[in-house]
């Protein structure tokens, strides 16, 4: 039993610091601030919970210690995060940051246009 517990907590370990050089990369690689916070929000997200849960995991069930600071911070994050990395982004399409060049299609475009068109 203990080994399969290990194995969990070093899976979870493992998944935390692939997704956390995954954020590392997407931020030093992608083109725009669009993509980057894409690439923020979601994959660190889930990178610091899973570092978190085998925390909890490792000394709940090693150690016998339960701590509800950490699930209240799993809880926390996972809440907080996708509302704040969307929210930046917002902010940014309302303040005029450009998409990148190659970029396909604008969803808000119209949106913010018609919105223009009837406030005047």
């Amino acid at each position: 039993m203990t080994e399969i517990i290990r194995f969990i907590i070093g899976f979870l370990l493992i998944v935390g610091g692939f997704l956390s050089l995954v954020t590392a990369f997407g931020l030093l690689r992608l083109p725009d601030v669009y993509t980057r916070n894409h690439a923020a929000s979601k994959s660190a997200t889930l990178g610091v919970m899973s570092i978190l849960l085998a925390t909890f995991l490792y000394f709940y069930l090693e150690h016998g210690h339960f701590n509800s600071r950490l699930i209240l911070a799993i809880i926390f994050i996972f809440v907080t995060a996708p509302v704040a990395g969307h929210l930046m982004a917002r902010a940014a399409y309302h303040s005029g940051v450009k998409l990148w060049d190659k970029s396909v299609q604008d969803d808000l475009k119209h949106k913010k246009e018609y919105e223009q068109q009837n406030s005047n």
